[in-house]
């Protein structure tokens, strides 16, 4: 068995597309996850080789040295807890992604700070903030809801995390939402 890492796989669309080249390859994965992909057996050079270009021509990227894959592994535990509707994160985000990496978090810290040029609790911020401005746009939710569903410990605080980030308030931010597209019918022909 072979595990391979896929730097920029951080979507339901990047695994469905990772997993078409695997097949297009004629292999099949035991598990295409956010950022890896669970392989049966090692891959030849050839094979290696075929797979990197395919992926590269799709905006992927195969890491292959331990710090880029744990760099690669603390993005997909920061995005799939933020996407995760139904994630119960009872502990802060240092023991999270300590139990999660087996790795002590100062290490893990200075490592993503030193690699990535942003610590790891602004990367989460930006990633919970991309959430609210995706949940604005959809508009089914309250910002109370939204504050609930992604662990804010208030409305207020998750208004004043979203204007220090954006610059704009929720509310204004709902309300441009909708004039950056008109309707087709007002389209002047």
């Amino acid at each position: 068995m072979e595990k391979i890492f896929v730097k920029n796989m951080v979507c339901r669309r990047c695994k469905m597309s990772v997993q078409s080249v695997f097949e297009k390859m004629g292999i099949s994965p035991l598990s295409v996850e956010l950022g890896e992909v669970q392989l049966p057996r090692v891959l030849t050079q050839d094979e290696q080789e075929s797979l990197k270009g395919a992926l590269t021509a799709l905006g992927f990227e195969i890491i292959d040295d331990k710090k880029s894959k744990l760099i690669e592994k603390v993005k997909t535990l920061i995005v799939e807890l933020v996407q995760n509707e139904n994630n119960d994160l009872k502990e802060n985000l240092s023991e999270y992604l300590g139990k999660h990496l087996q790795n002590e978090y100062n290490y893990v810290s200075n490592l993503f700070s030193e690699i990535e040029g942003v610590t790891i609790e602004k990367y989460f911020i930006a990633q919970r903030i991309e959430k609210v401005k995706e949940l604005l746009v959809y508009d089914e939710l309250s910002l109370s809801e939204i504050s609930y569903r992604l662990h804010y410990s208030s409305v207020a605080y998750l208004s004043s995390q979203f204007k220090k980030v954006t610059g704009l308030t929720p509310s204004h931010f709902k309300r441009i939402k909708g004039l950056k597209r008109d309707p087709l019918d007002n389209l002047m022909i």
